[in-house]
């Protein structure tokens, strides 16, 4: 008579590996041999239900309410075993595992013949197999160093791969990574100060990783507090600015430290915005500041006289008796280099 068992796991990692549990492992024969004298019944019409032979003084087993001598009840309601194929008899212990049955020197690893009563098993493929075994065979293996994965160790898994929490390292300084963070790249897994210290985008002026935001500037990038005026020091992230050999520099700086001056307003030149000017000798001009003296006319893109330190337009010059300089040298780029010829006496 089969007892029904119950099972627990025995490898966190492969689910099919279970054993019994020792609260309710079967080793017993589940059957309950009775003598004549416990059935209170006429010993001469007491009989096999089966064979119809006398039971009387004999042993017999009860099934069903119905008694049955021991021949006929292993012939009917024994057990085969999965092993040796025999009928396991009353005298024998009936071992059983997912409605399978044994005799107990039957329940042994299919591999090394280790006998199975009370220890750790697993089954694959209808095949028993010790703790060993069934890790040798069938256990994960870890990507890495290629050993199992034994019971209780812990599993990392990263793109369908497996690994030893020891195994998982760093691809540049090979110390385990095991659950802190980390970042892949080109197919390999790195932790957070090496892929710093390798690929991560640093400032050019402070060298320290930029983890978000930041600027560039002449294809270099910067912290957007690190980019600042060489001058002062005022940051220059989102402002207006102009370089010189190189350097950045706030508007106000540049105009003071280098701009050129304006013969007319002698505000500075600054060239912040692509703003235009005219150059004549060693003097400069704003575009809207290059103007005939009398008039006040644009002298930009014309002819003009000089009269001392003045500038005329020809209408104004002839009207005073001057001779026309030729602008011949200007044009609408940035900077425009007029010559000067003397007046004839």
């Amino acid at each position: 008579m089969e007892d029904e068992q119950d099972q627990v796991p025995y490898n966190n990692i492969e689910g099919e590996y279970l054993r019994t549990s020792n609260s309710n492992t079967k080793l017993s024969n589940g059957h309950s041999p009775n003598q004549y004298s416990s059935f209170g019944a006429n010993p001469e019409q007491f009989t096999c239900h089966h064979c119809s032979r006398n039971l009387a003084g004999s042993r017999y087993i009860l099934k069903d309410e119905h008694p049955y001598c021991i021949n006929c009840y292993e012939e009917q309601f024994a057990n085969t075993c999965e092993e040796c194929r025999r009928k396991i008899g009353t005298e024998s212990k009936d071992l059983s595992y997912k409605d399978r049955h044994w005799h107990e020197k039957c329940f042994f690893c299919s591999m090394c013949k280790t006998p199975l009563v009370d220890k750790p098993f697993g089954c694959k493929n209808e095949q028993l197999y010790c703790g060993e075994c069934y890790n040798q065979q069938f256990a994960s293996r870890c990507n890495k160093c290629n050993q199992i994965f034994k019971p209780g160790t812990k599993k990392l898994e990263y793109h369908g791969e497996q690994y030893h929490e020891h195994c998982f390292t760093c691809y540049a300084c090979s110390q385990p990574i095991g659950v802190k963070s980390f970042i892949p790249k080109d197919q390999k897994s790195y932790c957070v100060p090496c892929y710093e210290d390798h690929f991560a985008t640093k400032c050019t002026r402070c060298l320290k990783v930029i983890a978000q935001g930041g600027v560039t500037y002449k294809n270099q990038p910067w912290h957007r507090e690190c980019f600042t005026c060489t001058n002062c020091k005022q940051s220059l992230a989102g402002q207006r600015f102009t370089s010189r050999d190189e350097q950045p520099y706030c508007s106000e700086c540049f105009a003071r430290l280098f701009a050129k001056k304006c013969y007319a307003c002698s505000k500075p030149i600054t060239g912040v915005g692509g703003t235009r000017y005219i150059s004549f000798e060693d003097r400069h001009w704003h575009n809207d500041c290059f103007v005939c003296q009398h008039c006040r006319s644009s002298l930009v893109g014309r002819g003009f006289l000089t009269e001392e330190s003045n500038i005329l337009c020809p209408d104004c010059g002839k009207r005073d008796q001057y001779y026309p300089t030729e602008n011949t040298g200007y044009n609408s780029g940035h900077r425009s280099i007029v010559n000067d010829y003397q007046k004839s006496n």
